[in-house]
């Protein structure tokens, strides 16, 4: 099984890589494939709403990495989205790169029951509404959403803080180890009895867009 970590933090290694690190420790020791991808620092566009991901099955844009990203996402099991908290919601190039992910697989791939899980980072305040923001892609998208012993999230300015953070950082290991049950089980579940039956998807609009 694989796991993709996206950071979008653009500290390198700084508090939300800290905590996806405690994560990570967990996927090595179970045996859990991983692959960690920074976007943080990245040259992102938003989406543009030009809908030709539908016909194209991937975003119009590809000067950056969102398409390869894609790519790797079709490819997991399970996809951790962690942010640091930026003016009390999450990172700007976060939310592009998402945007424009999510969008834009919808057309490429089945995303359902893929296992989601998303970790923030804060100084001091806005980390539940973070934490919401981020698991709303998940919603949308019939992903089982894998929970902790808490909201997932750490505290701290620095990553010397988070250190100093017991109870956030046993948070990123307990919500790991759930996360590796979660997509062993619906493996499991998968071989026994299929997925459920997916509808033609209904798009309900009161106007004509004008």
């Amino acid at each position: 099984m694989k796991v993709l970590l996206i950071n979008g933090s653009p500290n390198l290694d700084g508090c939300t890589n800290c905590a996806l690190d405690e994560m990570i420790k967990v996927f090595e020791s179970e045996g859990i494939e991983y692959e960690k991808i920074q976007v943080g620092r990245l040259m992102i566009h938003g989406c543009i709403a030009c809908k030709q991901c539908k016909h194209l099955k991937r975003c119009v844009m590809d000067n950056d990495i969102v398409n390869e990203v894609a790519g790797k996402f079709a490819e997991a099991d399970g996809l951790v989205i962690g942010s640091p908290v930026y003016n009390g919601s999450a990172a700007g190039t976060m939310v592009c790169f998402l945007d424009r992910l999510f969008y834009s697989t919808r057309y490429a791939f089945d995303r359902r029951y893929k296992v989601g899980a998303s970790v923030v980072s804060a100084r001091r305040a806005g980390n539940t509404f973070t934490f919401e923001q981020l698991n709303q892609y998940f919603l949308v998208s019939e992903m089982p959403i894998a929970a902790g012993n808490y909201w997932n999230n750490v505290f701290g300015y620095t990553k010397e803080d988070v250190m100093k953070d017991q109870e956030g950082l046993q948070s990123m290991r307990v919500l790991a180890r759930n996360m590796i049950h979660l997509m062993r089980s619906l493996k499991r579940g998968e071989e026994k009895y299929g997925l459920p039956e997916k509808e033609q998807r209904i798009i309900t609009n009161f106007s004509d867009g004008l």
